[in-house]
């Protein structure tokens, strides 16, 4: 990921409504939620969450596909992915850390070496 991607996730994460539908479809996992669950659980209209979903799709976050009669959303795990890798990519001396890396004692053999 370039920093100007990271700049477009972290402006359609930087509002309240938006980071909670994310957080949501990533507990979801790969099947998504349906607009109108989504817009039940984050407290607000389906219109809002239309509004709120264009901003994360439009920055790679979020993708949509129609079944039957429902939109639902999908959280887009490998550009949440990038955005991880592109804020700990200078970490641990140049290697890359992610968190399970992390708990598999990365920063901790980086410290002893």
């Amino acid at each position: 990921m370039d920093e100007r991607q990271a700049l477009l996730s972290f402006g359609a994460l930087s509002q309240e409504t938006r980071l909670r539908i994310l957080r949501m479809l990533v507990v979801a996992g790969p099947e998504g939620l349906a607009a109108g669950l989504i817009a039940e659980q984050a407290g607000v209209t389906a219109s809002n969450v239309s509004f709120h979903v264009k901003e994360l799709e439009r920055a790679g976050l979020v993708s949509s596909r129609r079944e039957s009669r429902s939109i639902l959303y999908t959280a887009e795990f490998d550009a949440l992915n990038g955005l991880l890798r592109f804020l700990m990519e200078d970490c641990c001396g140049g290697r890359i850390c992610l968190p399970d890396a992390m708990a598999d004692g990365c920063a901790t053999a980086q410290k002893t070496s």
